[in-house]
């Protein structure tokens, strides 16, 4: 599925920029192209005039490098199609198109102006072009009285700038496509990561989802089975298997609960509204609510709140993260164990750190322990009740009011979790 998506973004983002490359160099070309074509007939007519003028008019003289004549002292921009930097010839026929004279500064067979005559003749027209001997030639035809005139000029030169801006422009748009490829292919790359890491987290959810969703209904189902199976009993005999029931079916509320908030999460990253709230005294009802808990586990419980400490955020949500990181410590705090509480300000943040002893974390595990469903050790979890979503509801809301949360553990001795707020 990717790869179609890369692959369909390679085809359209090459089509497009080959589209635009095109039209571009199809303007720059046809540009050119009407320049060197208006250059040519204005040199041509240029060369047709001063031949009427002959040579002794003012503009009359030397046409072409090639004939030892010293060039105009034209004070101007230089221009490449100027008479007498063309290499031109000029033929005097009569009415019926029998070469009478020549007037060149070339020196040339006299078969190659016969072949040229006729090559204008035969084209019927005052001006065309042809080629002859592999070079390029236009011509124009000036009628005078009984005689006619006919002008000559090479435009081979200006043929092949043409003809090498289309071979320049195939190369370098060949080019432009090649590494066009390569780049769009990297980019694409880029920009389905995320989408695809995505695509992965939320395949991997819905199977950890269903597979926490499956074990409490095979429990009830199984339960369900032996109600069934015992229809004459009383209720009181099989409260058991009732009971059992009810504890699966409360753990899938609470499980629905947790995946619901989280998903509720998600959707109101953007649209929260936070407040100042004391944030000392946050932590301080919440180690009251935990107080009992702790007693019952046998634990030493030590604390240290910095008194009025406030944070921009949602008070209900933080006093969760604290629960939630509260209530791992006692859970997983080994027997006669300690846990420490602390709140303090730390430059412009504040933070908060829930420790306890115990077996700790290992350390390929302290990276992903914040991944919905992810748990270290499964059956332990499941003997302590967890799915492994709370510490995943916690990061969203420590994100949602971003801030930061870790944890560093010493492997068979403590864990610490870190909630820094701004």
């Amino acid at each position: 599925m990717f790869n179609k998506l890369r692959n369909r973004f390679l085809i359209v983002n090459l089509a497009t920029i080959s589209i635009m490359m095109l039209l571009a160099f199809a303007t720059i070309y046809i540009i050119m192209y009407v320049n060197v074509q208006n250059d040519i007939n204005m040199a041509l007519h240029r060369i047709a005039d001063n031949e009427q003028k002959g040579p002794g008019g003012a503009q009359g003289g030397p046409r072409g490098a090639a004939d030892g004549g010293s060039m105009p002292m034209d004070k101007g921009p230089i221009d490449a199609y100027q008479p007498d930097r063309s290499v031109s010839f000029t033929i005097q026929t009569d009415a019926n198109g029998t070469l009478i004279s020549k007037d060149s500064k070339f020196t040339m067979d006299d078969d190659f102006y016969t072949a040229a005559l006729k090559e204008a003749l035969s084209n019927g027209k005052d001006i065309g072009r042809f080629t002859l001997d592999g070079s390029r030639w236009i011509f124009m035809v000036k009628h005078t009285g009984d005689k006619e005139q006919v002008v000559f000029m090479d435009i081979s030169s200006q043929q092949k700038i043409l003809t090498n801006l289309i071979y320049t422009f195939t190369a370098v748009g060949l080019l432009m496509l090649i590494i066009l490829y390569f780049t769009s292919r990297f980019f694409a790359n880029r920009s389905i990561a995320p989408v695809r890491e995505a695509f992965d987290k939320q395949k991997q959810f819905i199977a950890d989802a269903s597979h926490e969703l499956k074990t409490p209904l095979t429990i009830i189902n199984t339960n369900a089975d032996v109600l069934l199976s015992n229809s004459d009993d009383t209720i009181r005999n099989q409260a058991k298997w009732l009971q059992y029931i009810k504890s699966e079916t409360e753990r899938m509320t609470r499980l629905t609960n947790d995946l619901l908030y989280l998903t509720e999460m998600d959707d109101s990253r953007t649209g929260m509204i936070h407040s100042k709230f004391n944030m000392s005294d946050a932590v301080e009802n919440i180690i009251l609510t935990m107080e009992a808990v702790i007693f019952e586990k046998n634990i030493s419980f030590d604390y240290n709140i910095e008194p009025e400490l406030t944070v921009l955020g949602n008070s209900e949500q933080i006093k969760q993260v604290v629960m939630i990181l509260l209530d791992n410590a006692v859970k997983y705090t080994n027997p006669k164990g300690a846990v420490t509480i602390s709140l303090k300000k730390q430059n412009n943040d504040v933070l908060l750190s829930v420790s306890n002893t115990g077996e700790g974390i290992a350390a390929e595990h302290l990276t992903r322990i914040f991944d919905r469903f992810y748990r270290t050790d499964t059956s332990r979890a499941r003997k302590q009740g967890g799915y492994g979503l709370g510490l995943a509801i916690a990061k969203s809301i420590v994100d949602q009011h971003k801030g930061k949360i870790y944890a560093k553990s010493v492997a068979g001795e403590s864990t610490t979790f870190y909630v820094q707020l701004p």
